[in-house]
């Protein structure tokens, strides 16, 4: 439509001139920049009016009535014929005098008291709303996801946000200022017939403008004092979430270490890390904002059961994207000011480990040599070298952060349990890899370094064996002692032995391997106590009457302790 620069144009003006009669004189004082549509015969309009005599008498006006004029134009109009064709050609929120001749007003007979005879009529005349029965909703895409794996059908529930404004630009309501999103199902009657049309086939993330007829909309009810009866609704829409009933979990497998060991299953115990968001991509929460994993059992109902489900079979090391609708998350009711009512979940899943209460030590041999007599066992004093690491691959010590490698006895608490028992059964220079549950490491507590409830990996090398003696001993036989044994202790026969001649004694049964000292102690130590044990009167030697006494009497023969 060309719009000349001064803002009164006349249309079709036909003066009189012999005897013609004159034409509607139309002054259009205010045109919008931007008008899409124009009055056409066969529309229906809304608008406002005021009407008066050329004089500036006013005899009629829509705002002193409360409501605008709503009819159809040209056709069986309720307006007289000037006003009707003054109309033609509007844009919404054009404003217009229109100065109708009387032939096309009321003419020679007037209208009663109100309009006299042969009265030329004036009209400001404001466009407030236009549409045609044959209209249908007008979509206009503003956005679109480049991925969208799924639109709305009907009987989906979806969320939204809107802007909703009349045609003249006037905002009559918005879920953004509200700060909730707008949540319905779509194709149960629940929403506007045009919003509905407009709301299938949208993405998540896609944002629409609906522009839609009245009768498909309020029509003649209107909405409240907001919105007046025949308004055309103009929507600006952006999807925020879409799910159905029906939804089942969806997993996603996006990286699965090989090769799994073992896969997850009910009752077991898992770490894992996670960022949840929704589907609109806005992050509600992350355990990596925690640092911490997220630490729960699978199957026992502890976590949402979209998660639960999504749990099962996954392996140690394995990402995981999960979407999960709201009746397998929490529900209508949303969860505080955290997760809306009605919102579909994502987690971005990482399985750093799991494990079962029950669960033993795992070992795995990487390394033994052929010949291998001797093995490492409880009260074994051992040299050796570890690393260890989370399942995940996080290094958390290692034996090389020291000057040399720890030596420890085995079977005297002095590791935990599942490392100690790692330890036992290896041959020297062995090479073992050993995965050992929390409740035989560090347990829920953690320790230094290791998070709580965390299995660990330890990789092991066995560098020095010497074997030792039960708990409590000193001293063992590895071969039947002498009998009688104080005559075999009693080197030069003068019927007492003494410290230096005791500890030669026991110095030569382990020189010959017929016995053997507590590893770990100093030697001289040893056979110190030793001989402290038997020296029982502490007069600084042993007697034949010292070193046979009985212990238990119900029992046969002398007992003397380590020997």
């Amino acid at each position: 439509m060309a719009i000349t620069a001064a803002l009164t144009v006349l249309f079709t003006l036909i003066h009189v001139a012999c005897g013609q009669l004159e034409n509607v004189i139309i002054d259009r004082y205010f045109i919008p920049t931007h008008c899409s549509r124009e009055v056409q015969i066969g529309d229906y309009v809304r608008y406002q009016y005021n009407g008066t005599f050329e004089d500036g008498r006013k005899f009629d006006s829509s705002l002193d009535k409360g409501f605008p004029f709503v009819g159809q134009v040209g056709v069986e109009s309720k307006v007289i014929p000037g006003l009707d064709k003054g109309v033609q050609g509007m844009c919404v929120n054009e404003r217009r005098k229109i100065t109708i001749p009387s032939h096309l007003a009321y003419g020679v007979l007037g209208a009663g008291s109100v309009i006299p005879p042969d009265a030329t009529l004036v009209f400001d005349v404001l466009l407030l709303d236009l549409w045609n029965k044959e209209d249908k909703v007008q979509i206009r895409t503003l956005h679109k996801q480049q991925n969208c794996k799924r639109t709305v059908m009907p009987s989906d529930f979806v969320r939204y946000h809107y802007n909703g404004s009349l045609l003249v630009g006037n905002l009559f309501d918005s879920s953004h200022l509200q700060n909730s999103t707008y949540d319905s199902y779509v194709g149960q009657g629940s929403l506007l017939k045009g919003m509905e049309e407009g709301l299938l086939g949208m993405c998540v993330g896609e944002r629409r403008l609906f522009i839609i007829p009245p009768f498909l909309a309020y029509d003649d009810k209107g909405y409240g004092t907001k919105v007046p009866p025949y308004a055309t609704l103009i929507f600006d829409v952006l999807l925020v979430d879409v799910f159905n009933v029906k939804d089942d979990v969806n997993v996603e497998v996006q990286k699965i270490p090989q090769p799994c060991r073992r896969r997850a299953v009910g009752g077991d115990f898992i770490r894992y890390h996670y960022n949840g968001t929704f589907q609109d991509g806005t992050v509600f929460d992350s355990s990596y904002s925690r640092n911490s994993t997220y630490n729960t059992f699978i199957g026992m109902g502890y976590v949402i059961a979209g998660i639960d489900k999504a749990l099962q079979g996954v392996c140690v090391g394995e990402w995981r994207r999960v979407t999960v609708p709201p009746h397998l998350a929490y529900g209508e009711n949303g969860s505080g000011e955290l997760i809306p009512r009605s919102a579909v979940l994502i987690f971005d899943l990482h399985i750093i480990d799991f494990h079962n209460p029950k669960d033993q030590v795992e070992i795995k041999v990487i390394y033994k040599q052929a010949d291998c007599n001797l093995t490492s066992a409880a009260n074994d004093l051992i040299m050796y070298r570890y690393n260890c690491s989370l399942l995940d691959g996080t290094h958390l010590y290692s034996s090389d952060d020291y000057p040399e490698p720890p030596r420890v006895t085995l079977g005297q608490g002095k590791l935990i349990a599942g490392l100690d028992e790692g330890l036992q059964g290896m041959c020297v220079l062995e090479r073992r890899e050993i995965t050992v549950p929390p409740h035989l490491a560090h347990g829920t507590n953690g320790a230094l370094g290791v998070p709580s409830n965390a299995v660990l990996l330890f990789e092991l090398e066995l560098l020095q064996l010497q074997k030792g003696v039960p708990e409590g001993f000193l001293f063992i036989w590895l071969k039947d002692s002498p009998e009688p044994l104080f005559p075999a202790m009693d080197m030069n026969q003068d019927q007492e032995v003494p410290l230096e001649e005791f500890s030669a004694f026991i110095k030569l049964q382990v020189a010959e391997s017929q016995g053997r000292l507590h590893p770990g102690i100093d030697s001289d130590t040893v056979l110190r106590d030793m001989f402290s044990k038997q020296d029982r009167n502490a007069d600084g030697k042993i007697t034949e009457d010292e070193l046979n006494i009985i212990v238990n009497e119900e029992e046969e023969g002398p007992k003397h302790e380590e020997l």
